[in-house]
């Protein structure tokens, strides 16, 4: 990683002081507003939604909204990461887009509440995608600006624990009200309340103008671009997370389906067996984010922890393969959120290790967002194929564990980091 000539610039230097607790404290509150935003439509409302605007074609509208959506998130969460960080504004190159994207996410949850078309539902939707990338891009690189490395594993363990809270919260908040309407009010209520803390008392830092680069749009574009050969660490990172989503991406996509056709179980038992499986993955990847990142700052070391929660979580995909039960499901749940809870903490601390250019840390992190997202777009096309060739559900899943180890094990090929 390339470092900053004058060390009295903090916007590009890499942070050495403690990392305050209430400072981390109104991060993870905000990290919980924003994934509830994201979740508690695509797991519920947007569902419901598409039920009542368009009941013959629920699942084609569905797929169009959340498809539109990705293709939005994909694109934007990069560009938004690279204005970022261009921002020379005196609050602070990350403040500002933080704020703008939490009252944009806000503002689109309120159309999304009078959307009565599909046309209406699909721009509500990708507004709210635009709003909440431009604060996930911000919020993920204010990490390396001014977490220090050692402590980066935790940091990345507890806002795990704020995602998985989110996706909770955001997927309760949106069941419990008594109509769409109220719960896209309600879950723009928390986005505002829950960002607000962190935007009174952000800390963030300042990039002097004469360090930001003249705009050119020609090299601007190309900056989106990070050749794997100029940085290999950094290419190799992007890879290995992605293949690891993939993974996950396959057994969750199919979940429901995999319980009744595969499992046997009615469809109300189904229903039921995934949110339970859902939440015991949610508790046991709550506690090995936390226990996993901090025992990775202790070591110093990040790609042990990443190969062997990829072997772990492979093991749990090959668990619901081979052992179509529900009990064997439970128990997959439990090893499938032990491994993936630490990955997912300790790989975001390995990546912001490994970010090419300082002065370019949000856009760097928006095209690793690329592989978190791209799996879900992916993961039906990879699947339907799987289960067209008449491999069935054991052919779909020994897949998802083989990807899985696949993008753990080439880790190894990352060089800068232990």
């Amino acid at each position: 990683m390339s470092v900053p000539t004058r060390p009295d610039v903090r916007a590009l230097a890499e942070p050495t002081a403690r990392t305050s607790r209430v400072w981390v404290a109104w991060l993870v509150l905000a990290s919980i507003g924003l994934w509830s935003g994201f979740f508690g439509p695509i797991q519920v409302l947007l569902a419901q939604q598409a039920e009542v605007v368009s009941p013959d074609h629920k699942e084609a509208v569905l797929s169009l909204v959340t498809g539109v959506g990705a293709a939005v998130s994909m694109v934007l969460n990069p560009v938004w990461g690279a204005f970022s960080d261009r921002t020379v504004l005196r609050v602070g190159r990350r403040l500002p887009w933080v704020v703008g994207g939490a009252a944009g996410g806000a503002v689109a949850m309120l159309l999304l509440a009078r959307a009565d078309t599909v046309p209406a539902m699909v721009l509500a939707w990708a507004l709210a995608q635009a709003g909440l990338n431009a604060m996930l891009a911000a919020i993920t690189a204010v990490v390396p600006d001014q977490v220090p490395v050692r402590e980066r594993g935790v940091v990345g363990g507890v806002l795990a624990i704020a995602q998985t809270v989110g996706v909770i919260a955001g997927s309760g908040v949106a069941a419990a009200t008594g109509s769409i309407a109220a719960g896209y009010l309600t879950l723009a209520a928390v986005l505002v309340v829950t960002t607000l803390p962190y935007a009174l008392d952000s800390r963030d830092i300042a990039l002097p103008r004469e360090l930001r680069p003249p705009l050119r749009w020609g090299p601007f574009l190309r900056g989106f671009w990070v050749s794997p050969r100029q940085h290999p660490d950094y290419g190799w990172a992007w890879l290995t997370r992605f293949l690891m989503n993939l993974g996950n991406a396959l057994l969750v996509l199919y979940l429901l389906y995999y319980l009744t056709d595969a499992v046997g179980l009615p469809d109300d038992q189904a229903e039921d067996a995934v949110f339970v499986l859902t939440a015991v993955y949610g508790v046991c990847t709550v506690v090995t984010a936390y226990v996993g990142g901090l025992w990775s700052d202790r070591l110093g070391r990040r790609k042990v922890f990443v190969i062997w929660s990829g072997i772990v979580t492979a093991v749990a995909l090959q668990l619901f393969a081979v052992v179509p039960t529900l009990p064997a499901a439970y128990v997959g749940a439990v090893v499938l959120g032990i491994g993936f809870g630490a990955y997912t903490a300790v790989d975001f601390a390995l990546i912001t290790e490994v970010l090419p250019e300082a002065n370019d840390r949000a856009k760097d992190l928006g095209v690793i967002n690329i592989a978190n997202t791209l799996p879900q777009v992916l993961a039906p096309v990879v699947a339907a194929g799987v289960l067209w060739a008449g491999l069935g559900y054991r052919g779909l899943y020994t897949l998802a564990a083989a990807v899985s180890v696949l993008g753990s094990v080439l880790v190894v090929r990352i060089r800068s980091v232990a």
